[in-house]
């Protein structure tokens, strides 16, 4: 499976106790190579979980691997802040946007299915999403 995780997905899979819990241990059973993450990612997923230990593991077993530098997207990044500042992202949310944009055949893993059906990678395109079962 090729995807892009996103802070909720390893939130909801290292926190036994998060309603989404069962769903994101399902999906990181099938992934057969590290999902593509990001920095921004990793300190939100730190900041939720209130261990930096347990998102740098997600790391160092192979669960994730960081594939995106922000200082080489800077202008991207910025154009995507102003595209949709009526929705206020946060910084992760805009380098997962610009990462799908950069991995095309990779789906966004996320629990955040409110704002991701509303981001458009290139402008226009639908960001394919990999979200558990509406409730």
């Amino acid at each position: 499976m090729k995807g892009i995780a996103d802070t909720g997905f390893l939130v909801a899979f290292a926190n036994r106790n998060d309603v989404h819990h069962e769903w994101a241990v399902g999906i990181a059973s099938r992934v057969t190579e590290p999902l593509l993450t990001c920095e921004a990612v990793l300190a939100e997923t730190a900041f939720h979980l209130q261990s930096a230990s347990l998102a740098l593991a997600m790391v160092t077993e192979g669960l994730v691997t960081v594939a995106f530098t922000c200082d080489d997207h800077l202008p991207q990044l910025i154009a995507l802040a102003k595209r949709y500042a009526d929705r206020d992202p946060d910084f992760a949310d805009l380098c997962v946007i610009r990462m799908s944009e950069l991995f095309p055949r990779h789906s966004v893993i996320t629990v955040d299915r409110k704002d991701f059906r509303v981001y458009r990678r290139n402008k226009r395109e639908t960001i394919p999403l990999i979200s558990p079962p509406e409730q």
